[in-house]
């Protein structure tokens, strides 16, 4: 009997493994750790930005300022990765902002400030903001992407480091031509 008991939870450790264990789950959205605050306010590029529990940077589109999610394709899923949570109370840093979530689509629950559905940008890591201002199409729709501040504020187009912009001052398409 023992053997078997340390046979099912290899087994089910393998599995776990397999399937990531909690960053990301196999429908690209970007999941909290199970402990801590779904979303933390930290300083990046000199921004107050708010950040998952993995400290990556959260950002909202400009096309879902109304809290209809319309990023549900997986072409957009797969740069921009919907913060969920298994939760209806998501926990935030006091200065967050209203924190809330809003039903995807898919039946998912996708954390949300201020009415915003958030996301994470693939192409991101850790203390990284490459996303700020980034503008790309998706399913006829036009995208431009904006960090999220504390409070709850959207910050301005192309006001990090990492750009979003091209030399005139209009959006950047990405280079993966969408």
């Amino acid at each position: 009997m023992k053997r078997l008991l340390m046979f099912g939870a290899l087994a089910a450790s393998l599995t776990l493994a397999a399937c990531g264990g909690g960053g990301n789950d196999s429908s690209g959205s970007s999941t909290p750790a199970s402990s801590g605050t779904t979303v933390a306010v930290k300083s990046i590029d000199g921004m107050n930005v708010l950040v998952d529990s993995d400290g990556k940077a959260l950002y909202a589109s400009d096309v879902e300022a109304s809290g209809k999610v319309v990023c549900t394709t997986g072409a957009c899923m797969a740069f921009w990765k919907p913060l969920t949570t298994d939760s209806a109370k998501p926990t935030a840093s006091s200065n967050a902002g209203k924190i809330g979530v809003i039903k995807r689509p898919d039946g998912d629950m996708q954390v949300a400030i201020a009415g915003r559905p958030l996301y994470t940008f693939s192409e991101d890591s850790r203390g990284k903001l490459s996303g700020n201002g980034f503008s790309d199409d998706f399913d006829g729709q036009h995208f431009t992407w904006h960090a999220m501040l504390a409070g709850g504020k959207i910050s301005a187009a192309g006001s990090s480091s990492g750009g979003g912009q091209n030399d005139s001052g209009a959006p950047a398409k990405n280079d993966y031509g969408y």
